[in-house]
């Protein structure tokens, strides 16, 4: 199974706007792919209750995971866009 553990860059951390932000890039991934706290329980990253319920904040360490065909690439994607708190997934790492 690939992983990245990533420190969340939005300040707000995993709430409203950067939530939504994370789950329409996990959706457009294509591969299924999990999300969790450090040590908790993953949950299914294109799922937006599901990542609002993990009440991940700003600086925490998440751990990103898939163990689909081409998850690697995915994973960096979502990892780049999840410690940069940046807007939009970004097109290449």
């Amino acid at each position: 199974m690939a992983e990245r553990r990533v420190n969340i860059g939005w300040a707000e951390g995993l709430h409203a706007r950067p939530a939504s932000i994370f789950v329409r890039a996990a959706t457009a991934a294509a591969v299924p792919v999990t999300i969790a706290k450090a040590g908790g329980t993953p949950v299914n990253a294109a799922s937006m209750l599901a990542v609002l319920s993990l009440g991940a904040e700003g600086g925490e360490e998440v751990v990103l995971a898939s163990d689909a065909e081409g998850a690697d690439a995915a994973l960096d994607r979502l990892a780049k866009l999840v410690s940069e708190g940046l807007e939009e997934l970004p097109e290449t790492v």
